[in-house]
């Protein structure tokens, strides 16, 4: 698919350098990857790299640093789920079994 369509190749390229990035931790690149994520001709990955530049330092950090919010942000992701499943049909303590077995699993796999 890549080979027949020039446009998922293109992405396809500029997600391998983020990962790169992102492997490497390091952030110098960042810049030049925004500006040839801007000039792609694909709107998608132009409104990623304006989304980008706007919180640039926070974003220039999570690469350089080993440290992130992942897991927390993932546990409130969980929650919200679980508030949308159970839909106000169940309290509190039917919400936290759910939660913790939620987070049970993700340990496991």
């Amino acid at each position: 698919m890549l080979e027949r369509c020039p446009e998922l190749r293109l992405a396809h390229d500029l997600v391998r350098e983020f990962a790169a990035m992102l492997d490497a931790r390091d952030a110098t690149l960042l810049p030049d990857w925004l500006g040839r994520l801007t000039n792609s001709g694909l709107a998608p990955l132009a409104s990623i790299a304006t989304a980008l530049r706007a919180d640039h330092h926070a974003v220039a950090q999570g690469i350089a640093t080993c440290y992130n919010s992942g897991v927390n942000e993932g546990r409130i992701t969980d929650v919200k789920l679980q508030k949308r499943i159970i839909g106000g049909r169940a309290g509190v303590p039917l919400l936290r079994h759910r939660v913790v077995l939620m987070a049970h699993l993700r340990r496991r796999f």
